[in-house]
């Protein structure tokens, strides 16, 4: 099975810790840890630390670009790579070590031009996929009609089209219709039109996505209580185990490569989203943005499958 992964706004992920972040005082941090960052580069990490394989199909220009792409090859991850002008961003996440608080910054991306983004979806269509992910915000000089241009392309190239993205842009993607869903409950709000729904609800309004046609599959995140898995059978509750949190970064990627990854396997959709909650959850347990451990994986995956029944919410 062939994956590929399509960033548009990718970037170099800097962290460091400091003891306490003070306003207006000079700050001694920690070592900078540099990684290669983006949602659609974080999935093929992911599903490259699994022992899978997959083509990171992104944007890149300037020294951050090169140093991206260098990091990727490096970790023997496959990338096309579309080279442009300007400097690719960086992303900056502090940890405050005395109250284990963590402070996210997000630089804009570099300005992309249709045409720049249009030779990302030529790479797509020669290699013709089987798995098409796509992960992370849109630059600045992208309409926000634009994925839906990437679900257009995966329906013609038979492409199972998994779509993490947040704002208007998921809201016009899945008018257009894909594979796979995974909001939280924010985005499920907003994707059926609420200001707000009970848990009680989530299950009938992802279940109002599949039989509008949005998509196949709906994974609602529940953050540390796990994911909703919803077809158009019928939906379960995959919990969470507790883990010690040491970060958030890369998580929800994490969760996307476990799914994406164990389709490409031939797992039920059941295995699929336990192995996505395990990969999620693992990544929490690492400081900065190295995503998850395989075998921290394989140990919260077990524990999923073993004692999960006795986790999972009667309330739905």
């Amino acid at each position: 099975m062939k994956i590929a992964t399509l960033t548009l706004n990718p970037a170099l992920d800097k962290s460091s810790t400091t003891e306490r972040l003070i306003p207006e005082h000079k700050l001694r941090c920690s070592a900078m840890r540099i990684d290669a960052g983006g949602g659609g580069i974080n999935v093929s990490k992911g599903i490259h630390k699994l022992g899978g394989e997959s083509t990171a199909i992104f944007p890149a220009g300037g020294n951050n670009g090169t140093r991206l792409k260098q990091i990727l090859t490096d970790a023997g991850i496959v990338t096309s790579v579309v080279d442009i002008d300007g400097e690719t961003r960086e992303n900056i996440s502090i940890t405050e070590s005395s109250s284990n608080l963590q402070y996210r910054f997000t630089l804009p991306g570099v300005e992309l031009t249709e045409a720049q983004a249009e030779a990302c979806l030529e790479r797509i269509e020669r290699m013709k996929p089987d798995y098409l992910v796509a992960s992370g915000s849109l630059p600045p000089g992208l309409p926000e009609t634009y994925y839906e241009k990437v679900a257009q392309l995966a329906r013609r190239i038979n492409a199972r089209f998994i779509l993490d993205t947040s704002g208007k842009a998921l809201l016009c993607a899945a008018k257009e219709g894909l594979f796979l869903l995974k909001p939280n409950l924010a985005e499920l709000s907003a994707l059926v039109g609420v200001e707000k729904l009970e848990m009680n609800q989530v299950d009938d309004a992802a279940l109002s996505l599949i039989k509008k046609g949005s998509c196949e599959v709906v994974v609602v995140s529940l953050g540390p209580q796990g994911c909703l898995l919803v077809t158009k059978d019928g939906f379960e509750h995959i919990p969470a185990p507790t883990v010690k949190k040491q970060s958030t970064v890369g998580a929800g990627d994490s969760m996307v490569a476990g799914m994406v990854w164990a389709l490409s396997q031939g797992k039920s959709y059941r295995e699929m989203a336990q192995l996505g909650v395990a990969c999620g959850s693992a990544a929490t347990m690492n400081k900065g943005t190295e995503l998850f451990h395989p075998r921290e994986v394989q140990r919260l995956y077990d524990w999923i499958q073993q004692y999960g029944d006795r986790y999972r919410f009667t309330d739905f």
